[in-house]
């Protein structure tokens, strides 16, 4: 990519600043950086037909989260001379239109295993190639890449925890500091003819009737993930003797766990400087559960199923699933 150029910083998951690679190198050598998030209405308009408040293929809570997490994160920006630019479609056409519109020589969005957004990159990348777009899309939502994992196991996912953790053995970046901070991002450039809103609330998005009071056990966003974090890992005896099935799954005033769960699925947190968290306690304590069942046993049961999932067709569908 040619210095001084134009990227576009394409948010899905990943909805945080810190250890946020793709955000990265997306500012590096740009002379303007476009952070996006697009509106899908697959995932967040109102379905009257929903088994619950929500669209079709997400609850209202969900939706509630998101929305706080991209507030959240477009006040991150902001502090860092950016702001995020909120755009409504379908994804893949949204984008294309915005890689033409403004110019764009390097994407950059954080690798996803979903199978929905593996169609939709499908399409982005393919224009992008064609338009000589430098992509960037590195594996940063888990602690290993899948894609390795499968292949060292013949291209096949492990069948039980015990086989994953064989095969993926320590993370090559644990040892190693996580870039945790960015002090400054490109200005956004021009934005043309694209039209640009901002976070959009419920109300806005179409839910008229919800009571929102009902719904708020747990704020969305970065800056809420890490003080969780913080409140988590200062109780060092805590972290060092956590054992999952001792838990209460029922306790919401004094939590059992460290209810990360949401923060780590929108991507608020970074699952990666979570496990260094829990190693830089480990490695101060005299002794400490180990997995399946420790803290870190959690991050790491995650990471099989992220794989599971992965490597399995129609994982996301539990009829063809279960036809095979």
């Amino acid at each position: 990519m040619a210095s001084g150029s134009n990227s576009l910083m394409w948010f899905r998951k990943g909805l945080r600043i810190h250890d946020n690679p793709a955000l990265e190198y997306a500012a590096k050598g740009s002379n303007y950086l476009y952070p996006v998030f697009v509106i899908d209405p697959h995932y967040m308009e109102p379905d009257p037909t929903a088994f619950s408040p929500g669209s079709a293929r997400a609850g209202l809570n969900r939706i509630r989260f998101l929305l706080e997490s991209l507030v959240d994160l477009d006040y991150s920006l902001q502090k860092l001379g950016s702001s995020l630019l909120v755009l409504k479609g379908e994804p893949s056409e949204v984008l294309i239109r915005c890689l033409k519109e403004w110019d764009i020589r390097k994407l950059c969005f954080e690798y996803d295993t979903d199978p929905y957004y593996q169609a939709l990159d499908i399409k982005v990348k393919n224009y992008a190639s064609v338009a000589g777009i430098e992509i960037f899309s590195p594996v940063s939502h888990t602690l290993f890449d899948p894609a390795d994992i499968i292949q060292k196991n013949g291209g096949r996912p492990p069948l039980s925890y015990q086989s994953f953790l064989k095969l993926a053995g320590q993370p090559s970046w644990a040892s190693s500091p996580l870039s945790t901070m960015i002090s400054w991002l490109p200005p956004v450039g021009n934005v043309g003819n694209c039209e640009i809103s901002k976070v959009p609330t419920i109300k806005e998005l179409g839910y008229e009737d919800i009571q929102l009071d009902e719904l708020t056990l747990f704020k969305g966003g970065e800056s809420q993930a890490l003080k969780k974090l913080r409140e988590s890992i200062k109780n060092k005896d805590w972290v060092a003797n956590f054992e999952k099935p001792k838990g209460d799954p029922s306790a919401f005033v004094t939590t059992a766990t460290t209810t990360l769960s949401p923060y780590l699925k929108f991507g608020c947190l970074s699952s990666r400087y979570f496990y260094q968290c829990i190693q830089d306690v480990q490695k101060n304590v005299k002794r400490h559960t180990l997995p399946p069942v420790s803290l870190l046993g959690q991050l790491l049961w995650r990471d099989f199923f992220y794989t599971v999932a992965f490597g399995t067709p129609n994982f996301d569908q539990m009829k063809d699933t279960l036809e095979q």
